[in-house]
């Protein structure tokens, strides 16, 4: 009978505190994140003046593109539909990098409501034009207002130009190429003139560019119809780029798709527009030609981007894949860096045949990058300031503010907007960058009914993620473990404690390759308890998923949690 009575009792001291917060606007407060890189690869001792690791920024920084003014590198990547768009790199090694912003940091800049998460921005090319001294971004939304370039003098001041459409130019991945007479032209990849004879057949084209309008102008020209070798039906010819040597145009391009038969060719030519001729000894990057199960496989390498360093030695940056169990990732396309050596008149980035070296020679290096992209590493964010970190980013453009810094807090609205729609929900998240990793927060939030949620996700899209938070089930404040493949299944729950129902809460997950697990703490992360264990992972990788974009680590508040 005393045992009833005791129950009944905690029963209604836990039902007034809940009522006591029905009036209280629904927040959530996260004291901080950490995130730790664990891979096993990273755990060798190089020499890190003279060395460096592949990928040199790790995680979902797809499509690199890349430019020099003097000593200093600039680098961007794609960012597809997250908020702030095309994150932007400055270097003065090639190897070690710090992100100083983002291209597109404005929602005037960047509309993304209601669009694919694989849409949005794709594949950005960035170029330095000497002789107006001008900074140049020209991408593709989609989803939005297509190909359009942005400028700026300084990309330290994070002040690019609103975009500028450009309604004559189709398709994807615009480049654009300054010659030494200051004339400018864009090519990008579009429709082929002729009826398309196979799955992929796409084409190659230039414009004149007039960098004082910033338009197009006269008819665009053909340079490349179907790729290097049309008997071999090659598909995808994408991301051009010219690049004028010792009076050679050469046109460089990915080839083979995005998956593991990408590859990199080029042509060379006496005129900017053409006829270009393909090297014989093409591809000029690929791994499709090697065993599947060779040791830390880098895969699906291309969409490289050359670079001549101040000291005269050529470079290529391009995207590659760390997967696991076969062809399984969940970190998406990262960016990689090999030494380009010369044969036969023409760049070779890899001989056929040949790995991607996980561990490269390079000397002269600086290591005195404060927050590290690549080797293993661990990043915190303490919310000590008033603005984020330029590592978080946003699902879609941001419409409302609905976070906010206290207390050495972040705090976050409950909006009624969630994670499984198309929308913008209170989330704000980073990348994951390793195969094997831990993250963690710590937080306090008092859900009032079931659609009430908040807590970490490991975000891949709409219909694949995983939900860890705490909510209410059955009228009990709970912390679960949801997992989404397309359909939303709760793998793990445990009831919170009544005497921790107005604590803060410690959350944990752990990543091993396609298994990863959820773990708790009520007590400062003194006990962890398991939530969820070993849960299956691979819903989270491009080979379910699909997509162009890699898991994304966020914090999360919802009050539409359906």
């Amino acid at each position: 009978m005393q045992k009833c009575l005791k129950l009944i009792l905690i029963t209604f001291i836990s039902l007034c505190f809940i009522l006591e917060l029905s009036a209280q606007k629904k927040q959530a407060h996260f004291d901080y994140f950490e995130y730790i890189g664990k891979d096993s690869l990273f755990d060798l001792e190089i020499d890190l003046g003279n060395e460096y690791f592949n990928p040199i920024i790790s995680g979902f920084y797809p499509d690199p593109s890349i430019c020099r003014k003097g000593d200093d590198y600039y680098m961007v990547n794609s960012s597809f539909a997250y908020f702030p768009g095309v994150p932007i790199w400055h270097s003065t090694d090639l190897v070690n990098w710090k992100q100083i912003g983002h291209v597109l940091n404005r929602p005037s800049q960047l509309h993304l409501d209601g669009i694919r998460l694989s849409g949005g921005i794709y594949a950005p090319d960035i170029q330095y034009n000497i002789h107006n001294d001008t900074f140049y971004v020209i991408t593709t939304n989609v989803d939005g207002i297509g190909n359009f370039v942005v400028k700026t003098k300084d990309p330290f001041l994070n002040d690019w130009s609103e975009p500028i459409s450009l309604p004559q130019v189709g398709g994807i991945d615009p480049s654009l190429f300054f010659d030494d007479d200051g004339k400018a032209y864009l090519v990008h990849n579009d429709e082929s003139p002729a009826t398309p004879r196979w799955d992929g057949h796409r084409a190659l084209w230039i414009h004149n560019y007039d960098t004082k309008t910033d338009r197009t102008f006269g008819e665009r020209q053909l340079l490349l119809d179907g790729g290097v070798d049309k008997k071999t039906k090659p598909v995808w010819i994408e991301g051009p780029h010219i690049y004028k040597i010792k009076g050679t145009y050469y046109l460089m391009a990915a080839e083979g798709g995005t998956s593991v038969n990408h590859s990199e060719v080029i042509l060379s030519s006496n005129n900017i527009k053409g006829p270009y001729l393909a090297y014989s000894n093409n591809p000029i990057l690929t791994q499709r030609d090697l065993p599947g199960n060779r040791p830390n496989a880098i895969t699906s390498v291309g969409h490289a981007d050359l670079i001549q360093s101040s000291s005269n030695e050529w470079y290529a940056v391009f995207l590659g894949c760390r997967p696991y169990d076969g062809n399984y990732y969940n970190i998406g396309r990262e960016t990689f860096l090999l030494p380009v050596q010369w044969k036969d008149g023409f760049p070779t980035i890899l001989d056929k045949g040949t790995v991607v070296p996980s561990v490269v020679k390079k000397e002269g290096l600086i290591r005195n990058t404060p927050n590290p992209l690549s080797g293993n590493f661990k990043w915190r964010e303490d919310f000590q300031e008033d603005t984020l970190a330029n590592e978080w980013v946003f699902i879609r453009t941001p419409k409302t503010q609905w976070w906010h810094f206290t207390d050495s807090q972040l705090q976050m609205d409950a909006i009624p907007q969630s994670i499984y729609d198309a929308n913008n929900p209170a989330f704000i998240g980073r990348r994951q960058q390793h195969l094997n990793f831990e993250a963690e927060t710590k937080f306090s939030f008092i859900p009032r009914h079931s659609q009430d949620l908040s807590g970490l996700v490991c975000y891949q899209n709409e219909v694949f993620n995983f939900v860890f938070g705490k909510t209410m089930r059955n009228g009990k404040i709970v912390l679960v473990v949801d997992r989404c493949e397309k359909n939303r299944k709760c793998i793990g729950e445990i009831v919170v404690p009544v005497e921790y129902l107005e604590s803060s809460v410690c959350l944990k997950i752990r990543g091993n390759g396609g298994a990863y697990s959820f773990y708790a703490s009520f007590d400062d992360s003194k006990t962890w308890l398991a939530v969820a264990v070993d849960a299956d992972a691979k819903n989270l990788s491009t080979e379910v998923a699909g997509g162009f974009t890699g898991t994304i680590l966020g914090l999360y508040t919802s009050s539409a949690n359906n």
